[in-house]
C-alpha cells in the first residue's frame, strides 16, 4: 500500500508542476481512497471523515465518466461525530450511481441525509433515477437479508457492496441495525440505513 501512495503523490507532484491541476487533483483524492479503504487498524470511523471519503469518491467517479450527476449533503453536524463502520456510506452511493443514474438520459440527483431519530443513526441515499420494479426490488431486498453462508447472484449482477454492508452492519449491531429500501420505476431509488444508538468519537 505504502509504495502505492507514494506513487500517486509522486504523479500528484508532477502533474502540479506541469499544471494538469485535473490530473493532480485525482491523483490526490485516489491516494486517499485507499489509504481509508486499506485502513485495516480499526474497522469503525466517523460520520465526519467517511464523508470526506465519499467526495474523493465522487470526484474520482465524475472525472472517469464525465457525468451530470449532481450530489446533495444533508448532513446534520450532531451526527458528525458519530462512530460508525468504515465504507458504510460509499457502497450505497455507488450502487445509486450505477444503478439508478447511470441508464437513466440526462443525469440526475443523489442525495444523502444524516441525522439522529429517536432509535438512533440514520443514513438515508435518494436518487431519482430508472428505480426498479417489484420483482428487481424484491431481488435488492433478497441481497440485504441473505445469511453469511448463503449465496450471491453471479457477479455480473452487481449487489456485492450492499450485501457487505448489510452484513458488516448487523454483525456490529445485530438486531439494531437494519436497511431498507424503496422503489418506484421511472421515479427513483431510496435506501435507509438504521445504526441504532451510536458512540460520539
Amino acid at each position: 500500500p505504502h509504495f502505492l501512495y507514494n506513487t500517486l503523490d509522486t504523479m500528484s507532484s508532477i502533474a502540479q508542476v506541469r499544471h494538469c491541476d485535473e490530473v493532480s487533483h485525482l491523483c490526490q483524492s485516489l491516494s486517499n481512497i485507499f489509504r481509508y479503504s486499506l485502513d485495516m487498524k480499526n474497522p469503525f470511523s466517523t460520520v465526519a471523515k467517511e464523508i470526506v471519503h465519499l467526495k474523493n469518491y465522487i470526484y474520482v467517479m465524475d472525472v472517469r465518466m464525465r457525468d451530470h450527476v449532481a450530489y446533495e449533503f444533508d448532513i446534520d453536524d450532531e451526527v458528525l461525530k458519530d462512530t460508525v463502520p468504515r465504507i458504510c456510506v460509499q457502497p450505497l452511493v455507488e450502487n445509486a450511481l450505477y444503478h439508478g443514474i447511470k441508464n437513466k438520459r440526462g443525469g440526475g440527483c443523489i442525495v444523502l441525509r444524516g441525522y439522529e431519530d429517536r432509535n438512533g443513526l440514520v443514513f438515508e441515499v435518494e436518487d431519482d433515477g430508472i428505480g426498479m420494479d417489484e420483482a428487481e426490488l424484491a431481488t435488492v431486498r433478497a441481497k440485504l437479508t441473505l445469511e453469511p453462508e448463503e449465496e450471491l447472484a453471479p457477479i455480473g449482477s452487481g449487489g456485492f457492496g450492499l450485501h457487505n454492508v448489510a452484513q458488516r452492519i448487523q454483525m456490529y449491531y445485530g438486531d439494531q441495525a437494519e436497511i431498507l429500501v424503496e422503489s418506484e420505476k421511472n421515479i427513483g431509488t431510496c435506501f435507509k440505513v438504521y445504526l441504532g444508538n451510536q458512540k460520539k468519537s
